[in-house]
């Protein structure tokens, strides 16, 4: 019994024994940096072998979605950006309209007939402004057309008597004539050219419209407006942005106030020198240079001195060569001296930051940017200089020298008043002092 429990295969060798009853071998490392290979027969081909991952599709029509919408944001703004541009400008005229229909208001007549009576008084003094220059620009076009004759005549009698030429009014007439195929070719073309002149006119007009129309309820509901906005932010949020309403309020008057303000003085300089010259029309002409060189921006001073040096031109020639000075000396007077002045008492906004906003309004939105630079400027002077805190500087020689010489200047100033005062008094005669013996005899 004991010998049939033996093996079958005596034969079998030592080794063959030891490798069934060592373990099995350990599997290999996964290379450095990548993960480890599945094992077993369930194992995929690789790291695509069962195709690409959940979230690409969904990412990929997610970013196909997202560039549509961005495509057709850019299509929607380029498309509107007139009506973003009215709607700014609305908005700007609101401000500066807002204050005297708060007045009107206060006094107990509803915002919607003081916004009504406001747009009624704006529009007559505009209205008044252009039919009076309307009036002056016909007469005048027509007295030159019918003087024209005489007017060359004497302009070349003064070309040759002032820089000894030898002109006349033939050969100015042959040269004209010569040349009267290409005036012909430019009168065609203006011709051409009328519709599209037409359009844009009709195009300004609707513009104006749209921008009076939104200017108009702007003004008539602007607490409701504000109310509005107020009511999509939290509470601690309202104030902040009420009182940046309030700031653009009071940024946008004091622009025009400082605009208006120029425009009277300007006025009132150009109306003396046109009076002085004995110019036609010496008021309405003053009033045109200063409204165009106050509210027209970048182009406004030249319009506005054309045509006083036109008017000038029908009278005497040599007036229209004065009036063309003093326009533009007053222009450099008004630049350096009267406008900085004017616009840091009513805008607070330093010179060259006013001309710098200018420049970027009129590169970013034209004339109408540069028209509302400024208190679009002020506004957001205004609001950060509420927000941001401010701190001391230190001392530095390099700021204080000019305050320490002023403050001794100062100082040198007063003690001469005050030394000049003494010697003042010491000089004066005391009451009874100079009267002799004899005056006070005779009055006893």
């Amino acid at each position: 019994m004991e010998s049939s429990a033996e093996p079958q295969n005596p034969d079998r060798s030592p080794k063959v024994a030891e490798g069934a009853a060592s373990p099995p071998p350990a599997p290999e490392p996964a290379a450095p940096g990548g993960p480890a290979a599945p094992e077993g027969p369930s194992a995929p081909g690789g790291l695509w072998g069962t195709g690409m991952p959940r979230w690409l599709p969904r990412a990929m029509v997610l970013a196909l979605v997202m560039v549509g919408l961005f495509q057709l944001a850019d299509w929607a703004f380029h498309q509107l950006i007139d009506l973003f541009v009215m709607l700014l400008v609305a908005f700007f005229l609101s401000l500066a309209l807002e204050p005297a229909v708060d007045r009107m208001a206060a006094r107990g007549v509803r915002r919607g007939v003081g916004t009504f009576l406001v747009f009624v008084a704006v529009v007559v003094a505009v209205a008044g402004f252009l039919a009076a220059l309307g009036t002056l620009l016909v007469d005048q076009v027509a007295k030159i057309a019918g003087d024209l004759p005489h007017l060359l005549d004497n302009l070349i009698h003064w070309i040759n008597r002032t820089f000894h030429q030898d002109l006349s009014l033939d050969e100015l007439q042959k040269k004209l004539l010569k040349d009267s195929g290409a005036i012909e070719t430019y009168a065609q073309q203006a011709a051409d050219n009328i519709w599209g002149v037409s359009s844009t006119l009709i195009g300004g007009l609707f513009q104006a419209f749209t921008v009076g129309l939104f200017t108009f309820y702007f003004t008539a509901d602007g607490p409701r407006v504000r109310r509005t906005v107020c009511s999509l932010l939290p509470p601690a949020k309202q104030a902040e942005v009420l009182r940046a309403w309030e700031i653009a309020l009071a940024k946008t008057g004091g622009y025009l106030y400082s605009r208006a303000l120029l425009a009277v003085v300007s006025a009132l300089a150009h109306w003396v020198m046109f009076a002085v010259l004995d110019l036609p029309y010496a008021a309405a002409l003053a009033v045109w240079v200063g409204v165009m060189s106050q509210f027209v921006p970048t182009i406004g001073t030249y319009i506005a001195g054309a045509l006083p040096v036109l008017v000038a031109l029908t009278v005497e020639p040599m007036d229209a060569l004065w009036v063309l000075v003093f326009v533009v000396v007053y222009q450099q007077i008004e630049n350096y001296l009267l406008h900085p002045r004017i616009t840091a008492r009513t805008v607070d906004v330093h010179p060259a930051v006013a001309f710098g906003s200018v420049i970027a309004g009129a590169a970013l939105l034209g004339a109408v940017g540069a028209l509302i630079a400024i208190p679009a400027a002020a506004t957001l002077q205004g609001f950060v200089g509420t927000y941001v805190r401010r701190y001391e500087v230190a001392t530095d020689p390099r700021i204080d020298r000019g305050a320490q010489r002023r403050a001794r200047r100062e100082l040198r100033r007063e003690a001469a008043r005050r030394l000049r005062r003494m010697v003042g008094a010491g000089s004066e005669p005391r009451s009874g002092a100079g009267r002799g013996p004899d005056d006070e005899d005779g009055k006893k």
